[in-house]
């Protein structure tokens, strides 16, 4: 049995979030109910793993949960890239792209650490993957969207005073546009489950 080298240096990647328009969204656009933690894999044993937390910043280290330098927790890792692979939580704020890397130490020994993808939530709020929150992974009903100048939409904050402004709100995801109120003024295709969303202007 290989014994896990519990080491000081841990390999940092770049933290990319994920940006798409509200019309490109994952699967899960209905309620954004908080999952249990995951259980950790163990600091050190697997990089960024289920239950491990990671700094902020352009660069990111695991480090212990219980550290102040902690900042966000994983709720799912997952090998290869995000394209084509499984959805983040709906709970996710942002996600976490992991390049592929050959450091001379890294968490398990083996001298590499492959593409892949964490999903993220803060320890502390705000939460922008949830509902009206401004931003995650997902679009999701009490989602607030802006129009952009290229006649695209993208989410945004419902509340507060920050750019843009919201102009409509996702009130409800239906199996087809024709079970949408009559309140809608927007239809955004929620991707991954066929669902759409239904957006009345504000």
């Amino acid at each position: 049995m290989r014994r896990v080298r519990t080491i000081g240096v841990v390999c940092a990647v770049v933290l990319v979030a994920v940006l798409t328009t509200a019309c490109h969204r994952a699967a899960g656009a209905g309620a954004a109910g908080l999952p249990e933690p995951a259980a950790s894999t163990g600091y050190g044993e697997v990089f960024l793993g289920a239950g491990d937390c990671g700094t902020r910043g352009r660069e990111v280290r695991e480090v212990p949960c219980g550290s102040e330098r902690a900042a966000a927790r994983v709720l799912a890792r997952y090998t290869g890239p995000a394209a084509g692979g499984p959805v983040c939580p709906t709970a996710t704020d942002f996600v976490l792209h992991v390049s592929e890397r050959r450091p001379a130490a890294d968490e398990d020994g083996d001298g590499a650490v492959p593409q892949g993808y964490a999903c993220m939530r803060n320890l502390e709020p705000p939460h922008p993957g949830d509902p009206g929150g401004g931003g995650g992974p997902h679009t999701l009903v009490g989602d607030c969207l802006s129009a952009t100048r290229a006649g695209k939409v993208r989410e945004t904050a419902c509340a507060g005073p920050g750019e843009p402004r919201p102009r409509y709100r996702v009130t409800a995801a239906v199996e087809r546009r024709a079970r949408c109120p009559a309140s809608t003024a927007l239809y955004v295709t929620l991707a991954g489950d066929g669902r759409v969303g239904c957006a009345r202007r504000l």
